[in-house]
């Protein structure tokens, strides 16, 4: 007597299994790591967002991990970590999973007050922090509203002078500091050459995603239209212009053609 196994329902068991059976510290030290190792390419935010909601049980403790991760990391990974929460949210939508949307709706002053500190120390945040709160109301998890009152503040905090402080700088003459003066920082020569790197990815990403098409040739045809600017005086001094010159290259080929050949007119 022959018997069938279903496999999707052995995996889903056994991933079920695996999910009951893992420490929830080991699973919040993991997570940790992700979100310390994340870089501009678009895998690392994916691979960690799948794991939050693949210990989606958990949720509320890993929510509070990307927010002490954001408080405690270098400005440019708390950069990255503003482009994960976009796939966390977008991944958690599609998912059907809105608990970690909800909370960052709850959190998201905390969140952009990390990323772009008041005194200006994330300065060079600021647009990456604009691209992902422009998505987030693209795919309705921030709204117009509350875009707008965000944006509005971050135009203080974008020319801040201390914004590449990143490293922090020594005391001050005769070795003594204030106490109530917050140490300033300065970028380090790595973590320069590691920002432009993952600004260089970032903007050759958007970039390909202008151009990227839906494959139907109406859109093609109104995105072409839509970019064409309208035709003026210049547009018909131009064509008169390329007339001129496609005439007089006929001229000449056709002056070579029978020199050649021996044709007389």
């Amino acid at each position: 007597m022959s018997t069938t196994t279903d496999l999707p329902a052995l995996d889903k068991a056994k991933n079920l299994d695996d999910t009951m059976m893992i420490d929830p510290f080991e699973v919040r030290m993991r997570f940790t790591t992700q979100l310390q190792h994340l870089s501009a390419a678009v895998t690392s935010s994916q691979k960690a967002a799948h794991y939050a909601l693949k210990y989606r049980d958990l949720d509320e403790d890993l929510h509070s991990c990307i927010l002490e991760q954001l408080e405690r990391n270098n400005m440019n990974n708390r950069a990255n970590i503003m482009y994960f929460i976009e796939h966390l949210c977008e991944m958690a939508i599609k998912e059907n999973y809105l608990p970690y949307v909800r909370m960052m709706q709850r959190d998201i002053l905390r969140v952009v007050d990390s990323v772009v500190p008041p005194d200006g120390t994330g300065a060079a945040n600021v647009k990456h922090v604009r691209h992902v709160l422009n998505g987030l109301q693209a795919k309705e998890v921030l709204s117009a509203e509350t875009v707008a009152e965000i944006d509005a503040a971050l135009k203080d905090r974008d020319s801040h002078p201390s914004h590449l402080d990143l490293e922090q700088e020594e005391g001050a003459e005769g070795g003594s500091k204030s106490k109530s003066e917050k140490p300033q920082l300065r970028l380090d020569k790595k973590q320069i050459e590691q920002r432009i790197e993952e600004d260089r990815e970032r903007n050759k990403r958007q970039r390909e995603s202008m151009w990227a098409m839906t494959g139907s040739d109406l859109d093609e045809y109104n995105q072409l239209w839509d970019e064409l600017s309208p035709t003026g005086e210049d547009d018909f001094i131009r064509s008169r212009e390329e007339a001129l010159e496609r005439t007089e290259c006929l001229r000449k080929h056709e002056e070579l053609y029978n020199s050649l050949f021996g044709i007389k007119e």
